[in-house]
C-alpha cells in the first residue's frame, strides 16, 4: 500500500509540473488517503499481530 501511495505522489508531482491541476489534486488526495490507511494498517498489525508462537 505504501508503494501505491508513492506512485500516486509521483504522478501528482509530474502532473503538477505539466500543468494538469485536476489530475495532480486527485492524485495527491489519493496518495494521502492511501498513506493514512497504510499507517493505520501497519499500527494495527503491530498492536494486534500474532500472539505467542507455540512450537
Amino acid at each position: 500500500m505504501f508503494r501505491w501511495a508513492i506512485i500516486f505522489a509521483v504522478v501528482a508531482v509530474v502532473a503538477a509540473l505539466l500543468g494538469f491541476g485536476g489530475v495532480a489534486g486527485l492524485s495527491a488526495d489519493l496518495a494521502k488517503m492511501l498513506l493514512i490507511v497504510a499507517v493505520i494498517v501497519l499500527a494495527l498489525g503491530f498492536l494486534f499481530g500474532r500472539g505467542a508462537r507455540v512450537p
